[in-house]
């Protein structure tokens, strides 16, 4: 079997070399300088990469991945991408984005000890019990799944919102907003959750529309 390092870095020199055949100046442009005008605030799943998602090359997008696509006030890691983002690099919009078949999810909806990560997987259920309702109001158990992906995307929307960073921003009337998107690993295509806030007022229209709660 090939040693990891062996495979990595065999893999790592064929992309390099295929990309300057094809582009003589791509890491030539690529070392000057990033200007995305993109967050990704997406799932660490190794299925869902922003870059190839949106057919975008490097550089062109900023991303932040975690499980489930979690935004918590108390992450200052999440926090510290965002303010960069935002305040030294510029970007103009911030795209949240789920996945169908997120484990994450799953994980949550699922009345089982998991360990350590349960303390995370807590942000999501928070989620679930908000929209419990309708959710159990769907009969099949993966139809209840990808309505509790989409809605995690939509709270996930409000909670970048309400972020002191993008307050912020929209106060100094920053061009910038932000958009719920889920993709579906199935078939490869991004769906719209028709979730796009570029200026605090809208979020009472995101609140009434989603039924989400204003605590």
């Amino acid at each position: 079997m090939e040693d990891i390092r062996a495979l990595f870095f065999r893999k790592n020199k064929a992309w390099a070399d295929k990309m300057r055949a094809s582009d003589p100046e791509f890491f030539i442009r690529l070392h000057k300088q990033q200007h995305p005008k993109y967050l990704w605030i997406g799932c660490s799943d190794s299925r869902v990469s922003a870059n190839q998602v949106v057919g975008l090359d490097p550089g062109e997008i900023f991303v932040h991945r975690n499980i489930a696509n979690v935004v918590v006030h108390t992450d200052l890691n999440c926090l510290s991408v965002i303010q960069y983002a935002v305040e030294v690099l510029k970007v103009e919009h911030i795209i949240v984005c789920g996945h169908y078949g997120c484990g994450g999810v799953k994980a949550a909806m699922e009345n089982q000890e998991h360990g350590l990560i349960d303390n995370w997987l807590q942000h999501i259920q928070d989620v679930y019990r908000t929209h419990r309702a309708e959710i159990n109001a769907l009969e099949n158990k993966n139809d209840r799944y990808r309505l509790l992906c989409e809605k995690n995307v939509i709270e996930q929307v409000v909670n970048v919102c309400h972020t002191t960073i993008i307050q912020k921003a929209w106060r100094k009337k920053v061009n910038l907003s932000i958009h719920g998107w889920i993709y579906s690993v199935k078939n490869g295509i991004l769906n719209d959750l028709g979730v796009c806030i570029s200026h605090p007022d809208q979020l009472g229209v995101i609140y009434s529309d989603h039924g989400l709660s204003h605590s």
